[in-house]
């Protein structure tokens, strides 16, 4: 599976710790910056790299965008074709479980500024390893919003 990271100043130091961790558990990693920490830069410009990667290929890969709150990154990535982003900044982890078996949701949003890096490190796996149910009222519900 391919997964895209993203991300502005706020996110980066996150960011770059993730990056390291999945590249060890050999996921395929594919950095759409920010590359550097950058005061002032501006996160869509880095989200819309992952969104329209995983609007390219949602079978295939997902994405992780990081943000000081997430919020205003996950609105960027919900604005392509089949992406389906989710917030997570903290709190009921039932959540990530939720969005995956639920929703196919296949971009994480993390509030960096809420999150502490172990915190962020189990959140990812679980939201990674929580497979969509494909029960069909969720098959249907996922096909009205492609709609």
């Amino acid at each position: 599976m391919k997964i895209y990271l993203a991300t502005d100043h706020a996110g980066f130091e996150l960011k770059e710790k993730i990056k390291k961790i999945l590249d060890d558990e050999r996921y395929e990693v594919h950095d759409c910056g920010a590359l550097s920490h950058e005061e002032g830069d501006d996160y869509p410009d880095f989200i819309k790299k992952a969104a329209e990667a995983v609007s390219r290929d949602p079978e295939n890969a997902k994405a992780i965008i990081f943000g000081g709150t997430g919020q205003g990154e996950a609105i960027v990535a919900n604005r392509f074709p089949h992406v389906r982003a989710i917030v997570f900044y903290g709190g009921l982890e039932t959540i990530l479980q939720l969005s995956r078996e639920h929703n196919d949701a296949n971009v994480l949003s993390l509030g960096a500024r809420f999150l502490t890096p172990d915190g962020a490190e189990r959140a990812i796996k679980l939201w990674l390893e929580t497979p969509f149910s494909r029960e069909d009222r969720h098959r249907r519900r996922i096909e009205k919003i492609e709609k």
